[in-house]
């Protein structure tokens, strides 16, 4: 279970900072930022993880009760479908863990980074592989960043309804790829990506044809 033993390591405000969404067809990457200024309860230090390991009602419930615990700072930040196309989902994860950073009230003493490369945040930080497993704010910056990402494709899916994303976010699950087929292809799917891509390239083959 996350602990933590890198925030005491370093001392000061350590940022744990986590981002969610590289891997969908659609939807934008999200990631947050969070300082436990004053420690967290036990029971709620007990339940927090690694988000892709609590079940979605555990989650919010997380969620929900974070931003009451004394001394919290939360902040969020995204990078839309057009960054992402732009700049590649690497680039544009790091630029929104960046701007959630730079959303925080401060400028942290240190920042824990989720993986294994880093953005510059304008403080000393270190990359943690696996530190959603590790760190205890890293852990608690990946639930808010998954809430609040399922939330948006929720939201889109009342617009955009025939992809599912309110039950697969974005991913490419055999609804979704065959939606892509059917319907075709929304302003909010990756169209750098390969299944994204293929279609658009179909769809132009058959406009030629």
């Amino acid at each position: 279970m996350p602990d933590f033993t890198r925030e005491k390591q370093h001392g000061g405000r350590v940022a744990g900072v986590d981002e969610v969404g590289r891997g969908p067809l659609a939807g934008p990457v999200v990631a947050a930022a969070v300082v436990f200024g004053a420690g967290v309860p036990d029971d709620l230090a007990a339940v927090i993880d690694d988000s892709k390991k609590l079940k979605p009602a555990v989650r919010e419930a997380i969620a929900a009760r974070l931003p009451s615990v004394p001394g919290i700072e939360i902040a969020l930040g995204a990078a839309s479908t057009t960054e992402i196309d732009t700049l590649n989902i690497h680039h544009a994860a790091h630029l929104a863990m960046q701007r959630a950073v730079a959303r925080l009230p401060r400028l942290p003493d240190h920042v824990l980074v989720d993986g294994n490369k880093l953005p510059s945040f304008g403080c000393s930080a270190e990359a943690v592989v696996g530190g959603d497993r590790l760190s205890l704010s890293i852990a608690a910056a990946s639930i808010m960043a998954k809430v609040v990402r399922d939330r948006i494709m929720a939201r889109l899916d009342t617009r955009w309804p025939a992809y599912g994303w309110e039950r697969n976010a974005g991913y490419g699950t055999e609804h979704h790829r065959e939606a892509l087929g059917s319907v075709g292809v929304t302003p909010h799917h990756r169209k750098t990506f390969g299944t994204v891509r293929r279609q658009i390239e179909h769809i132009a083959t058959e406009g030629r044809a």
